[in-house]
């Protein structure tokens, strides 16, 4: 093909792959393609788009010829639209110099991108925009080929070591030129003037572009990382999108506003601006898009850990460092910092409260540890000690302080909201609680926030922005320790560019958040005396279970227990777990927070004030009243959620309960006719049995239900008086109702007959035998009843 065959079919070849992008043509649907369903076609897609496959081979050979696409700028994420629509350019210099005016008979904006871009944009939009594809068994998207893909292009792109690889050349000895600046086709207002590309800058400072062919390159890396948080990242709300621009954008925004009023006389701008407040988007990451994200921040951290040392003469590092070695010096906190805190804060609060969220959970984890990928290895030792955490991270962790400490607020909310006696639930607070228990590290991290609380000094207002640029800081790898007033200005210039000049900010180690960890504390406490009763529960109904479950015959009051508990599986494995994913979590945050082992025993007997009787089964929180027990906010949540729950029983006439699945319905009318016959006949007789206080009198109470000496339950929270029914002494052959009973019976008179008893016999030996047993009980327990069921 020629190239002008080969330029007219690239935007349907990459149409073809990716999909469109309005999600109609699935493409290849290169996230649901596995090496173990498709094994045919996996290592094909793999070969065709690696690196240095035909794919990019077709995108370089285009790129020489400096061809551009049209990308529609409707499908970009949604405040970059709203902006570019506004007519205020990004601050990012990807957009820069690319938005086009629609063709005569087009509709919309466009971006003019040349081919590598345009096949990245494809690549990078595809994530988010194939969501309903249809899923005819289950993926793994670790496993996928787009998840492949993405660490196959970021280890080419962003090498931990040596050098980008020049793309293939059709010309030997010639190389890609990179993009040329083009003029804007639109006026807009821009406020990226000091986010000027890496390339230009380093190229502005060569003599001549050929004198470093590494210069040449760096913008395929560039464009890359670019894209790729552009469009995984760059999704949240308007008011947080304003927020994050600088107080002179802002400005120049309002004079733009006000020269386009005066020139149309407010209505376009009065249109527009509205349209722009209008806007929200309802975004929602999948799992799958949060696991490539993390990805990408751990390979940054492995990428930016790369860079080499530096010089100790700096003027041997501004003559030496390579665009590559800047590039790994600034990729983090220029390119990654802002728009992930942002994704992480959108994550936190409107992730579901379940089990998926543990995803995100590690997406951010990984970005607070840098040092688990630096390229030095932690010593070998024979006890499996946690690792101190280096002082040579304090910068990194000062110049992220909002992602520990406002992210670890957020994080206690949603613990508080969640059940802890699940498995998944306990493991994600085990983790954190890890992790942020690493030796050294909340000590570094209350240094930062005293750096954030330090006197404020007299600094010029245009001074501000000058920091909030995190290029111009020094590398958080930097053996060189700056003062402490820089400091503390790198720190409050952080937090102020992501939260805003009127943040109110919410110490860590403060009384507040301090208060929300006793809470969790406290709840962890709760949910291991629940996991405790169980297991206990568990572990009675198993040494329960007889020979008669086979015929389920089971008592009423086993049905039911912790039906509503969010576990995967009421087991022992799973609770065992549970509890040890508590513990140490409860461990971790003694450590973290120096609580006292007196606040501990404190709550630990705040947990065990309302166990029943058997030390088992807990009610929900109340607080004793006049007129009963009432819910706390926390008994409510604890029944919501099966966490806890009253003792349902019936408190009326024995006799009269309904009948249960283990008696027979016949049986029990008959025998109620029958001791009702019985007890209006003998009444007086047995009340003056009963009323005898030699043996004859025990034997006869034993015998017979005396409701005055039922043991007390608990009634009703709500009602706490009732008049009990004085019933005198009675007859109750209810039991004989029973299958288990009849069974039983049945069974003896079966096994009697193998003796040559017969069922004469046999009855006069069951009641010989229960009486002497009642003449044994009645000696030794006399309020026992045999008859209450």
């Amino acid at each position: 093909f020629s190239l002008k065959e080969l330029h007219g079919i690239f935007p349907w070849l990459v149409e073809s792959i990716f999909g469109s992008l309005d999600g109609i043509i699935i493409g290849w649907n290169l996230r649901c393609l596995q090496g173990r369903t498709n094994p045919n076609e996996y290592p094909v897609a793999l070969d065709f788009l690696d690196p240095s496959g035909p794919m990019m081979k077709l995108v370089y050979k285009l790129q020489a010829e400096e061809y551009r696409y049209d990308f529609p700028v409707s499908y970009l994420p949604g405040p970059v639209r709203a902006s570019i629509q506004e007519q205020v350019l990004p601050e990012c210099s990807l957009y820069h110099n690319k938005v086009q005016f629609p063709s005569s008979g087009g509709l919309g904006l466009n971006l003019a991108l040349n081919p590598f871009e345009y096949y990245m944009f494809y690549f990078a939009v595809s994530l988010i925009t194939q969501k309903n594809s249809p899923v005819t068994h289950h993926v793994s998207p670790s496993n996928s080929a787009y998840f492949i893909l993405v660490d196959t292009y970021l280890k080419c792109f962003l090498p931990t070591e040596g050098s980008v690889l020049p793309p293939p050349s059709s010309n030997p000895g010639g190389a890609i030129p990179s993009p040329t600046p083009r003029s804007p086709a639109v006026p807009f207002s821009s406020y990226g003037m000091h986010h000027t590309s890496l390339l230009k800058r380093h190229i502005a400072h060569q003599p001549s572009v050929n004198a470093d062919p590494a210069s040449q390159e760096i913008w395929r890396s560039e464009t890359l990382l670019q894209i790729f948080v552009e469009m995984w990242l760059h999704h949240y709300s308007l008011e947080m999108y304003q927020k994050m621009q600088s107080p002179h954008v802002k400005l120049e925004v309002l004079h733009y506003r006000l020269s386009i009023s005066s020139k149309h006389h407010g209505s376009p701008a009065q249109s527009s601006y509205q349209a722009l407040h209008a806007y929200q988007e309802s975004f929602k990451p999948t799992e799958e898009h949060v696991l490539v994200v993390r990805l990408l921040v751990k390979h940054l951290h492995a990428f930016s850990n790369s860079l080499k040392p530096e010089p100790l003469s700096p003027s041997a590092h501004s003559h030496t460092a390579s665009p590559l070695e800047e590039f790994k010096r600034v990729v983090i906190p220029r390119f990654v910092q802002e728009k992930l805190y942002i994704f992480l804060q959108h994550c936190f609060g409107h992730w579901p409260l379940d089990a998926s969220f543990r995803a995100v959970l590690e997406m951010w984890l990984s970005y607070l540890q840098p040092w688990r990928y630096a390229p030095e290895k932690p010593p070998q030792s024979t006890e499996p000690l946690p690792r101190s955490v280096s002082e040579k991270w304090a910068a990194f962790i000062q110049e992220n302080l909002l992602m520990y400490t406002k992210l670890f607020v957020g994080f206690l909310n949603r613990a508080l909201r969640t059940d802890l006696v699940s498995p998944k639930n306990a493991l994600m607070v085990f983790r954190v609680a890890k992790v942020f228990a690493q030796p050294n590290l909340a000590e570094m991290i209350l240094k930062g926030e005293q750096l954030f609380l330090e006197p404020e000094l007299v600094i010029p207002h245009r001074q501000h922005r000058l920091f909030m640029s995190p290029t111009l800081g020094g590398s958080f790898l930097s053996s060189r320790s700056p003062a402490v007033t820089d400091a503390s200005f790198k720190v409050k210039s952080h937090v102020y560019s992501l939260e805003g000049q009127d943040f109110q900010y919410k110490q860590m180690f403060g009384t507040e958040v301090r208060n929300l960890v006793l809470k969790l504390a406290q709840l962890i406490c709760q949910a291991q005396q629940t996991a405790k009763s169980i297991s206990d529960h568990s572990a009675e109904t198993i040494a329960s279970q007889s020979f008669f479950s086979w015929f389920r015959f089971t008592p009423s009051e086993m049905n039911g227990s912790y039906s509503s508990n969010d576990l995967d599986e009421i087991g022992q494995d799973s609770i065992k777990k549970t509890d040890e994913y508590l513990e140490k979590a409860l461990e971790y945050l003694c450590q973290i927070f120096k609580l006292s082992e007196a606040q501990l025993t404190q709550m630990m007997m705040k947990c065990g004030t309302a166990q029943d009787e058997n030390g088992k089964k807990q009610l929900p929180d109340c607080i004793a009243s006049e007129n009963g027990l009432i819910l706390t906010p926390l008994g409510r949540y604890q029944i919501i959620n099966g966490l806890r729950r009253f003792e349902v029983q019936y408190q009326g006439d024995t006799e009269l309960q309904p009948i249960r699945s283990y008696e027979n319905a016949a049986l029990v009318r008959l025998l109620f006719r029958l001791s009702s016959v019985l007890n209006e006949r003998f009444a007086d007789q047995m009340e003056v049995l009963c009323s005898r206080e030699d043996f004859v009198g025990r034997l006869c109470r034993y015998h017979l239900t005396n409701p005055q000496l039922i043991q007390k339950i608990r009634y009703s929270p709500v009602v706490r008086d009732r008049t009990s029914q004085n019933w005198g002494p009675r007859i109750s052959l209810r039991f004989l109702a029973s299958y288990r009973t009849l069974i039983s019976l049945l069974m003896i008179y079966f096994l009697a007959s193998w003796f040559y008893i017969g069922p004469v016999g046999c009855t006069f030996i069951i009641l010989i035998g229960y009486f002497l047993y009642a003449v044994v009980m009645t000696f030794f327990f006399e309020g026992w009843k045999p008859h209450e069921h």
